[in-house]
């Protein structure tokens, strides 16, 4: 199979909320808690949560990030996959705006961390 991601993934387990918004960005679901991160790149992050999460779904993603502090960033699903028994669900996301400290996060983090190469 051959590999489609951009950047190497930094391995980093963060809690998030995930609010689901509309094209407009507007909030039509309230936040979602049991989310967290698993692993996350400059381009996006894979999330873990106890709600599905459809392709093409808009999220903002508020997570607080080790040593960085609290972050905003907005994704869209990009893929979605049942992890245990519809109860626990895994989304790859890709990020459609972001703070420009997450590059600095994950690059120094790949530089001391495990990363995922696949």
């Amino acid at each position: 199979m051959q590999e489609r991601r951009k950047e190497k993934r930094l391995k980093d387990k963060n809690e998030v909320a995930v609010t689901i918004v509309d094209d407009e960005k507007n909030t039509v679901q309230e936040e979602i808690f049991n989310s967290h991160t698993t692993d996350i790149s400059v381009s996006g992050a894979k999330i873990q949560s106890n709600i599905f999460l459809p392709v093409d779904t808009l999220i903002t993603i508020k997570m607080k990030l080790k040593n960085l502090g609290k972050m905003i960033l907005i994704g869209k699903v990009k893929w979605t996959d049942v992890v245990f028994n519809d109860k626990l669900y895994e989304a790859g996301v890709e990020f459609v705006e972001k703070p420009p400290e997450l590059e600095e996060y994950i690059s120094r983090g790949v530089d001391i961390h495990n990363f995922e190469d696949k």
